[in-house]
């Protein structure tokens, strides 16, 4: 089993290169340190937990914002996966028409909106450390949007052995993963090409890093390949926060990071462009990005 690095963000810049390996080498790692109180954590999963118990006719009123943003019902390539979307989590706006449209409680209305208050703070400071490690002292990154993706796998005795989620690379810059404590089931891709289990922790986010993290780096962080797998009867919460790329520019590398030593790999584009050519190649394993080199 691949060992998973973590990283306490109250120690920095003691853990920058320790960040800055994790990156380059697995394209994941684990953070404590991150100021998110466990009671807001479990008071997250039950709200989540509630809305995943709403009639179908009402779960399909959280429709998509962008393709893919919304509502995800059980499939015939993923039949044990079901999932709530969120776009834009960093949006007040958005938040609240998310909740309004599934009719959320005030409790739970309250909950979501301070969990994605905090989350959005989280994961804009996870991806200036990150880009500080690598040579970027400051970014903007606080103006790009964040993506909930809520999901409930429904695991039995009858399923084990089966896929929940197939293999695949996130798509935007990186993703905080608050994991299920008790049910696991992920598994990513370790430098050998094996896929090996990731244990939870509990307290910690699990981060990974995405394709678009790859582009603007031009090449140095890795996109992470992972998939979930049924290993243990049980109902299994996680809750994604995926901070996506440039709302209405090109991706592209940071300019510290283009030189006559490190010349640029891939072409512009937008986050929609990339979208739509991992949807035509049938790709969602990061392959796509093949497409785009220069």
């Amino acid at each position: 089993m691949v060992e998973i690095p973590t990283i306490d963000l109250t120690n920095f810049p003691s853990e920058e290169a320790h960040l800055r390996e994790a990156c380059q080498s697995l394209g994941c790692f684990r953070v404590i340190g991150h100021g998110i109180p466990d009671s807001l954590r479990a008071e997250m999963k039950a709200a989540v937990r509630a809305l995943f118990q709403l009639p179908i006719d009402i779960k399909r009123l959280n429709s998509d914002i962008i393709p893919g943003s919304g509502y995800v019902a059980p499939s015939p390539a993923n039949p044990l996966y079901e999932a709530f979307g969120l776009y834009d989590a960093s949006s007040h706006l958005d938040v609240d028409a998310f909740c309004s449209r599934l009719h959320a409680s005030a409790p739970h209305r309250d909950t979501v909106k301070t969990y994605a208050a905090k989350l959005h703070a989280l994961v804009v400071e996870i991806a200036g450390k990150i880009a500080n490690s690598i040579g970027v002292p400051s970014y903007p990154f606080e103006e790009w949007p964040c993506q909930f993706r809520m999901n409930k796998y429904s695991f039995t005795k009858e399923t084990v052995g089966s896929s929940g989620v197939q293999i695949h690379t996130d798509s935007g810059f990186l993703t905080v993963l608050q994991e299920d404590d008790s049910v696991g089931g992920l598994e990513i891709m370790d430098s050998s090409g094996t896929f090996v289990p990731v244990h939870p922790v509990p307290g910690s986010f699990l981060i990974n890093l995405g394709d678009i993290a790859k582009v603007w780096s031009n090449g140095r962080l890795h996109n992470l390949k992972h998939r979930v797998q049924c290993k243990e009867e049980g109902e299994r919460i996680s809750i994604a926060l995926f901070l996506l790329g440039p709302k209405d520019s090109l991706v592209e590398p940071a300019k510290e990071l283009v030189d006559s030593q490190h010349p640029r790999l891939y072409r512009s584009f937008t986050v929609e462009n990339y979208r739509q050519l991992r949807l035509a190649s049938g790709s969602r394993d990061g392959e796509s990005l093949s497409l785009l080199l220069l």
